[in-house]
């Protein structure tokens, strides 16, 4: 594949393309800062690889961006989410109120705030709650289609959502929380947290599993990233991931002819599982849920 090459258009934003060979595929997306560069190449290689398409041009269009120092001026909305104060719906929400002060007068949809502007929260949410929650199997996390039974409909608790997701027949920790402020530093794949699972296949376990999977496997055009794995018995192995595509560990488990029997998450970051059956939940507070907080950047 041809090196990307990047052209400057009127000095606001720039043109990405990913060149190969033959039958061009133009996709004109604002999806590059999220996916990255490397992500767009992976794609293009594994079109060519399943054969869907022999030879790729692909084009993405987005605005420059420095990650290092906020781009002034931004909508205020946007500016009271990177200063992790709330989520940008929430912001709405309290400027709507009148609770947001922007250079002494009540802040509007849609002001821009300057770099040396003066933005006052007058109220703002201070206690937002945070439960490790033991998933159990056969239980949808979210959105369930009928006939299935998904976390909200059987838990106790209301007011909370689910931070990612384990398929229908995984089980074990999910993070419950009212706290929309996390959600992207949680979940965004850029940010690598590592995530346990404890894992059964149906057959043995071949001699260069371990090895193998630590290196990174082929799922379908995506090498997977480097992981930690321990080989826990004849049929059973604990992998810590720091990424998490769509069922990825059976998926890696298929690479060497494996079926899963049994999936099990065991901690996300420095939040465990610990003593929690199926159905349990608890508070994450105290020491536990400083570090967590603070691992996350806040």
């Amino acid at each position: 594949m041809e090196p990307l090459e990047v052209f400057e258009d009127n000095g606001s934003a720039n043109l990405g393309i990913v060149r190969a060979r033959f039958c061009p595929i133009v996709l004109l997306e604002t999806f590059l800062q999220i996916v990255g560069t490397s992500y767009v190449e992976r794609l293009v290689g594994a079109l060519q690889n399943i054969g869907k398409m022999h030879h790729v041009v692909v084009v993405y269009y987005f605005v420059t961006m420095d990650t290092e120092k906020p781009q002034f001026p931004m909508r205020i909305n946007k500016y009271l989410a990177l200063q992790k104060l709330c989520t940008r719906r929430e912001a709405d929400k309290l400027i709507e109120k009148g609770l947001v002060i922007l250079n002494g007068r009540p802040a509007v949809l849609g002001d821009k705030v300057q770099e040396k502007d003066k933005v006052e929260v007058k109220w703002r949410q201070t206690k937002w709650r945070y439960f490790a929650y033991y998933k159990p199997r056969g239980i949808i996390t979210h959105s369930a289609q009928e006939g299935e039974e998904e976390i909200k409909e059987i838990l106790p608790i209301e007011g909370v959502f689910p931070l990612g997701r384990l398929d229908k027949d995984s089980y074990g920790l999910i993070i419950l929380t009212d706290d929309g402020r996390i959600t992207d530093a949680l979940l965004n794949p850029d940010r690598a947290h590592e995530k346990e699972y404890e894992v059964m296949t149906t057959e043995p376990l071949p001699a260069n599993f371990k090895a193998k999977m630590e290196r990174g496997v082929d799922i379908g055009g995506y090498v997977t990233k480097p992981c930690t794995v321990e080989v826990l018995g004849e049929r059973k192995f604990s992998i810590t991931l720091t990424e998490g595509k769509k069922h990825q560990i059976r998926r890696m488990c298929g690479f060497f002819g494996l079926a899963t029997s049994h999936l099990l998450r065991k901690r996300i970051m420095n939040i465990k599982l610990g003593g929690l059956k199926s159905g349990e939940y608890r508070p994450i507070q105290g020491a536990e849920l400083d570090a967590f907080m603070k691992s996350l950047g806040f």
